[in-house]
């Protein structure tokens, strides 16, 4: 009795191969050859009589396919029929071992593409809300932990380090000259003297609070750089660190 079936329903020659397997269940590593050659070219000639007339490329493209296949199949069960070869190993040689090969990668492929598949159609019933978190909670800054920024060089030795350097530049004030009344101002530009630090920074990359305010000319310089280096501690462009109790405070690019 002919098989009614349209070929175009499998995937090629070695999804027909599966469905004939799975179809009778056997094992897919001891293939009854005889049996599946059998069926599959019971497939082949039914297809053919459906596509009488209708021997367009596509059709003679995937016929070739399926003969290839078949005289593939009868070559097997020629082998089968004949004595077994050896390897070199004097194992016997399994003519359907290629075959099976193919098989399994096919199925394993196979099975792949169906999950991806499932997985897609699992996905087009996925909806995402956009995020609206409240204007409190958008807003929020954690606030700065000085503390945890300075490490061991607190902000007290820091300021005790200002005051020192502050003295010792009342020190070298010329008491005779000092007595002279004459009234001057005083103008620090914080945006220059920003421009000054990072620079300085750039160029030296790590060094001492006591020497970055040495190089200040006035009171009133010592003191923008100090509220500088704790605006840049504060942002996070430098890291401040203290090795010792009375060592320098080191200052370093972050």
């Amino acid at each position: 009795m002919a098989i009614k079936v349209k070929l175009l329903a499998f995937e090629g020659p070695l999804d027909l191969l599966l469905h004939l397997i799975d179809k009778n269940k056997v094992d897919i590593h001891d293939i009854p050859i005889v049996m599946i050659t059998e069926q599959y070219l019971e497939y082949i000639h039914a297809w053919e009589k459906e596509a009488t007339g209708n021997h367009d490329e596509d059709y003679m493209d995937m016929m070739s396919e399926f003969l290839v296949m078949a005289a593939t199949l009868l070559d097997i069960k020629t082998r089968m029929l004949l004595p077994k070869e050896s390897s070199e190993e004097g194992e016997a040689i399994d003519p359907r071992a290629e075959l099976v090969e193919q098989l399994l990668e096919f199925r394993m492929f196979k099975l792949f593409s169906q999950e991806l598949r499932d997985r897609q159609v699992d996905a087009r019933r996925n909806c995402f809300k956009e995020a609206k978190l409240p204007d409190e909670v958008r807003d929020y800054q954690e606030p700065i932990d000085y503390e945890a920024l300075l490490g061991e060089a607190t902000l007290t030795k820091l300021q005790q380090m200002l005051e020192m350097m502050l003295k010792r530049q009342v020190d070298k004030i010329d008491p005779i000259r000092s007595s002279f009344r004459e009234v001057e101002k005083d103008e620090i530009d914080i945006e220059k003297k920003m421009s000054y630090v990072l620079a300085y920074l750039d160029k030296h990359r790590r060094f001492g609070f006591v020497e970055l305010m040495e190089q200040q000319k006035s009171k009133m310089e010592m003191i923008v750089t100090f509220l500088v280096v704790l605006e840049l501690i504060k942002v996070g462009r430098v890291t401040v660190l203290q090795e010792d109790y009375n060592d320098d405070i080191i200052i370093m690019a972050a």
